[in-house]
């Protein structure tokens, strides 16, 4: 979710959730989960999502969700985030039943066939976590549970980082929102790692697997450079024009005087025949009071006139004078004339070459030479290496710092807390489900690595799940349609106002229910009791 401010500042601000906020890389830094990592932690902004959810969903009730609700969590939850959960769907929203489940675990017995063994080991992988989960007989074993904090979130960071140390000019346009583009479209995991960068060293090798990605650029940013002469023309043209638009706007202003002035000179002629009578009304007319100030207006239309023919003749010269600068000067050919005697021009040819070093070297017009540059190809990502070195992190943590131990290990370990029959068990159903186990190869990888941890001769089952991203969903929904007449499974009101909100009913793809074990504490009589025995008996040494 992120909150979008009004256009007054904090007034009419709005909340935005999911895919309502378009792209999310303009509000990275807005951005806030209620997890952390894959527990909700922050219930104000879970119950924004909820609300959020339950308006698309087109929920109709009035005051209350009337629906039952299906919910995944982490495995191994804790208590306290489920209490919280629990208590923001009964109160806030009066659910009648919930079922917590997990998102893997549904997905796991979504995906199962009748020839499956009821246990497997399921290898869970996340935008955040992978999780290494035994199921024997149907059950999760939540003691021997493994979590490795690296997921597609990870591997999508340290993909950022290599190619913006590779592209340092692309800094900006390497975002996180394409990093995980990437990551869905052209990584693959690597059956050995070592061997296909070595792979990858050839140049033929290189040059038939890399894979180009265009950014976005414009044109507009390096545009094609203009010549300087056509730089200069455009120049000239445009003196051209305020040159001609200010002579047009002195001829109209002067028009425009010297028909003032005409008539000004027109009413004082009628003062000088002797015709009073027209020349007062005259004079009311150009709402003047008197002859001396017909003659000073005369006067100063006159000087206005004469000024702006002066301008006028002014410019036309300059216009002139420009022409003539703008040709090229041709030099005279001829300096000494045409009397010169054919045996002259001879002599003065036997000297050319002596002084030819000593001319100087007329420079000649060099045409602009524009470098090839194609914008295109500047803007292009080779993903090379960085195709299998991404996706690697979550065998080798490694590789971006991280003190963990990779799915080959961990896997091994849990198998290691198993007795033989039971290591026999879960190998011959390891079951692949969640987003970030949608890379190719890795399903070969798996088996690789289970080749070289498994006795020799020994058999087992690697199996991908059919939407690893959205099987959880179709677990979930297939449990909740068998289940909706049962019991099993749904925590009602009743129980969570007797038994707290952190209860939780077991069923095939849940956690383990551990509740929360308070210390004993002594009868108040017996406290009571114990102090006055021991100062009745026994040494001050054991009293003390």
């Amino acid at each position: 979710a992120a909150r979008r401010r009004g256009a007054g500042g904090g007034a009419g601000a709005e909340t935005q959730v999911g895919n309502d906020l378009g792209s999310p890389e303009p509000l990275r830094w807005l951005l806030r989960s209620p997890f952390d990592r894959n527990v909700p932690v922050q219930l104000e902004l879970q119950e924004l999502l909820l609300d959020h959810v339950f308006q698309r969903l087109g929920v109709s009730s009035q005051g209350c969700v009337d629906h039952p609700i299906v919910l995944t969590e982490a495995v191994c939850n804790p208590l306290y985030s489920r209490q919280m959960m629990s208590e923001l769907l009964f109160e806030c929203y009066q659910v009648p039943k919930v079922s917590y489940g997990v998102d893997s675990l549904y997905s796991f017995y979504h995906n199962r066939r009748q020839s499956w063994p009821c246990s497997g080991l399921v290898i869970s992988s996340g935008y955040q976590c992978t999780h290494i989960l035994p199921v024997l007989e149907g059950r999760l074993d939540a003691k021997n549970c493994k979590r490795i904090n690296l997921g597609g979130c990870q591997a999508a960071v340290y993909l950022q980082r290599l190619l913006q140390l590779k592209y340092p000019g692309h800094f900006a346009a390497i975002t996180l929102s394409r990093m995980e583009e990437i990551l869905h479209e052209h990584s693959y995991i690597a059956e050995d790692y070592t061997e296909e960068l070595q792979k990858w060293r050839c140049p033929e090798y290189y040059e038939n697997n890399v894979h180009k990605m265009q950014l976005p650029f414009s044109n507009k940013l390096l545009g094609s450079t203009v010549a300087s002469e056509e730089k200069q023309e455009k120049r000239q043209q445009q003196l051209r024009r305020l040159q001609e638009l200010n002579a047009r706007r002195r001829e109209e202003k002067l028009q425009l005087d010297q028909e003032r002035l005409d008539r000004l000179l027109y009413v004082q002629e009628l003062l000088e025949d002797g015709q009073m009578d027209q020349f007062h009304k005259a004079l009311v007319e150009l709402n003047m009071d008197s002859a001396e100030e017909l003659q000073s207006y005369i006067n100063k239309l006159s000087l206005s006139v004469e000024q702006t023919k002066q301008k006028i003749l002014q410019s036309e010269v300059n216009i002139e004078v420009d022409v003539v600068d703008s040709k090229p000067e041709t030099p005279d050919l001829d300096p000494l004339g045409s009397e010169q005697s054919l045996e002259d021009v001879e002599s003065i040819n036997e000297f050319e070459p002596l002084f030819a070093e000593e001319q100087p070297e007329v420079e000649k017009p060099v045409a602009a030479v524009q470098p090839v540059f194609n914008l295109a190809e500047y803007h292009q990502l080779f993903l090379g290496t960085e195709r299998i070195r991404a996706p690697e992190i979550v065998f080798q943590p490694s590789l971006i710092g991280e003190d963990q131990a990779g799915i080959a290990e961990t896997m091994q370990y849990v198998l290691e807390r198993y007795s033989k029959e039971q290591q026999a068990l879960l190998v011959q159903n390891v079951f692949l489900t969640g987003g970030n186990t949608m890379y190719p190869g890795l399903k070969a990888r798996i088996q690789k690595e289970l080749l070289e941890m498994r006795p020799f001769q020994s058999s087992f089952q690697v199996h991908l799940a059919s939407s690893p991203v959205l099987d959880a969903w179709y677990g979930a929904r297939d449990w909740a349609v068998e289940h909706t007449s049962r019991e099993e499974g749904w925590i009602t009101r009743k129980d969570y106002e007797e038994k707290g909100g952190e209860y939780l009913k077991e069923h095939c793809a849940s956690n383990v229910y551990v509740p929360i074990r308070l210390p004993k504490q002594a009868p108040r009589a017996a406290e009571a009791a114990a102090p006055s025995r021991a100062s009745g008996t026994g040494n001050p040494s054991e009293q003390a």
